[in-house]
């Protein structure tokens, strides 16, 4: 269509298109114009396939509304554009059905290698079968240590949560996370409960689903003897059970306790502000795509894991004792 406006021949609009040097100058400028004219789009998926080139890489996640997940999802845009790829991404909603029909689809894109935050551990049972691009795993781990991967010391950053709760002279505290058959979560539950000491805690699975989380939680909060402490595990259930808290009108710190094992921009903003776990969510894809690049370039036959390290952040919401550190109001 370009080539017939523009009175050439096809060769010649590829060439232009492709910025070859051997155009001249009057075939450059009608073949621009009728570019224009036209609005036309190159087919850039079926540029790759012909030239053999992969410039396009697939990300996939489980939830983009969750700022973590779209913070790791805008640097390794970032990170693309500087290294010439373009990116696909896709979100799997946390659902394992969608996350299997997420995998076959992307890969008839032909992307030179995949960056996937899985929705649970059972990743390798959804992948296509019949060869897969190269693919570096974050955030979430994999029961199959076959892949690359970068996460974070998830257990070890709960411990110091609880280990600070138990030391503010709270004597028990309710844990909630999204389901144990998320690594994360199950790592996270497991580091608060090793390093609880003599404060009793508990774990509920909260869900994945707005109404869940919160029946759940009122349940518990509304059942017995209030806990002295709330430490949720993931950013939905902390959002959630704030709000509850609120509902119900029970007071942060003077009632309960709280932290969160996720720390996010309103977080700081409220008040009290709340005590959290800060993720290295930018060194996370940059880790993740300095693996990506290696393993497309044929570097490192065996997998490759690495733990970041995580902030604690105390703040206001998880003080019991008179007297507030020097960033509790940060």
């Amino acid at each position: 269509m370009v080539a017939e406006h523009a009175g050439v021949c096809v060769a010649t609009v590829s060439n232009v298109l492709n910025g070859k040097p051997s155009v001249s100058q009057g075939f450059i400028t009608r073949v621009r114009a009728a570019v224009d004219e036209l609005g036309y789009v190159a087919d850039s998926h079926a540029s790759r396939l012909r030239s053999g080139k992969h410039s396009l890489a697939g990300v996939v996640v489980p939830d983009l509304s969750n700022p973590m997940f779209g913070a790791f999802v805008s640097t390794l845009e970032r990170l693309a554009r500087d290294d010439g790829f373009d990116l696909l991404v896709v979100s799997s909603a946390n659902d394992p059905d969608q996350e299997a029909e997420r995998l076959r689809s992307i890969r008839s894109w032909r992307p030179a290698g995949l960056i996937v935050i899985p929705c649970d551990g059972r990743l390798s049972a959804r992948l296509p079968r019949g060869g897969n691009p190269p693919i570096v795993v974050a955030d979430r781990i994999p029961d199959d240590g076959g892949f690359d991967l970068v996460a974070v010391d998830n257990a070890k950053s709960a411990a110091a949560i609880a280990a600070h709760l138990a030391g503010e002279g709270h004597r028990t505290c309710l844990v909630a996370g999204s389901m144990l058959a998320i690594s994360n979560v199950r790592e996270r539950w497991e580091g608060a409960a090793a390093a609880a000491g003599p404060m009793a805690i508990e774990m509920v699975e909260s869900g994945l689903d707005r109404g869940v989380i919160r029946d759940r939680l009122r349940a518990r909060l509304s059942a017995g003897t209030r806990p002295d402490a709330l430490f949720t595990l993931d950013h939905l259930t902390t959002l959630v059970a704030y709000q509850l808290l609120a509902e119900l009108g029970v007071s942060i710190p003077r009632d309960i306790a709280f932290a969160s094992f996720d720390d996010t921009e309103w977080m700081h903003l409220v008040t009290p502000p709340i005590t959290a776990v800060r993720q290295p969510v930018e060194e996370m894809a940059r880790a993740a795509w300095t693996q990506f690049i290696r393993r497309l370039s044929g570097g490192d036959a065996v997998p490759r894991t690495l733990r970041l390290s995580c902030a604690i952040e105390i703040r206001g919401s998880s003080l019991r004792r008179t007297g507030l550190p020097d960033n509790a109001a940060a």
